[in-house]
């Protein structure tokens, strides 16, 4: 009698010892996926989607090394975050504002009076500023007609090729360059002359012949490529009209998107900082980078020697932006007088130094 008491108890008392040890394991495996849950959703809070457009060209070498070296998503892991970023090709300061304004890109590059545009026109409201430069490097109106020396050597029949008529940075260096050879009330003097074509297509087209269009207004390295042909000839660089070194690509975005995504905002800058020491440290893996990421058909010892070019600089401080905001004011192509450049550019760039 007393062996079946003791086997009935010796029997709750291991069913007890399991119940105990089913519910602390029960007990630690919902810590466990309590934690995991936690872990996943953090996680998933810190992650970024983000549109960026570049263009065509040299003028966009340092968004060629953020791509090749994905270093937007290297800097935002290193803040917490993981960013993937979507890469768009635009020609033309019009196609890259209205894409901005519509909300198909986060962050948009071209010339300075794009970004004067757009930053005049959404004050108050997306307010749109320039993150930082990219470049200084000077531009070119070559043509293949050997009577056009001069700007006023082009007739009413002849044609320009400029990226965006009347927006684009080369459109707006021919008016500030109308307006300095036969004062300020002609500065659109040679507007009727401009079409819309991209730097590649308006290439192939000077160098095809014929009257169709005479001239194309572009940066490196489609003007090297034009004059690679003995029929091409230079006609006047930007730095003659503005009369030295000038930022050509900048980047730019709302103030919606800084706010919104602060981390990704902070990547996209610090990305392109270490872009530029990578550039200014070795331009031969440079001019790799481009040569994969840039679509370009010129030999590397071409690229390499316009990446090293003198009168070329990779930097993210804006040289001589500020004419173009005056002289647009002037001639009411923008509503708004800019104090300094630092009104168009966002804070992260002040300490930069500028003009």
């Amino acid at each position: 009698m007393w062996g079946r008491a003791f086997l009935f108890l010796s029997f709750f008392q291991v069913m007890g010892s399991m119940v105990r040890f089913s519910f602390v394991r029960a007990w630690g495996a919902g810590l466990l996926g309590a934690s995991l849950m936690l872990g996943a959703a953090s996680a998933m809070a810190e992650t970024s989607r983000i549109a960026v457009a570049d263009q065509f060209g040299l003028g966009s070498l340092l968004w060629n090394v953020v791509k090749d070296q994905k270093l937007i998503e290297k800097h935002g892991k290193a803040a917490g975050v993981e960013i993937a970023v979507e890469w768009k090709r635009l020609s033309g300061g019009a196609a890259m504002n209205e894409a901005v304004l519509s909300g198909s890109i986060d962050v948009g590059t071209g010339g300075v009076p794009p970004l004067l545009t757009l930053w005049d026109r959404t004050r108050g409201r997306q307010d749109v500023k320039a993150i930082s430069a990219i470049v200084s490097t000077p531009h070119y109106l070559v043509t293949n007609q050997p009577r056009i020396r001069s700007l006023d050597d082009f007739s009413d029949a002849d044609r320009i090729a400029v990226p965006a008529v009347n927006v684009s940075i080369q459109a707006r260096l021919l008016q500030m360059a109308a307006a300095k050879q036969h004062g300020q009330a002609q500065f659109n003097r040679y507007d009727a002359l401009t079409v819309a074509l991209p730097h590649a297509d308006a290439t192939s087209v000077l160098l095809a012949g014929g009257n169709a269009v005479v001239g194309s207004f572009a940066g490196e390295p489609f003007t090297t490529l034009a004059l690679r042909n003995p029929s091409v000839h230079k006609v006047i660089s930007s730095y003659e009209i503005l009369g030295g070194p000038h930022t050509v690509n900048l980047i730019w975005a709302t103030s919606r998107f800084r706010e919104r995504e602060p981390k990704a905002y902070r990547a996209v800058l610090a990305a392109l900082a270490e872009a530029q020491t990578f550039v200014q440290a070795d331009p031969q893996a440079a001019a790799d980078v481009f040569l994969r990421q840039g679509d370009s058909s010129l030999p590397r010892e071409q690229v390499l020697a316009l990446i090293q070019n003198p009168e070329t600089r990779y930097t993210l401080v804006p040289e001589n932006t500020f004419p173009f905001a005056q002289f647009m004011h002037q001639v009411g192509a923008i509503k708004h007088l800019p104090a300094s450049w630092k009104d168009y550019f966002f804070e992260e760039a002040h300490a930069l130094g500028g003009s």
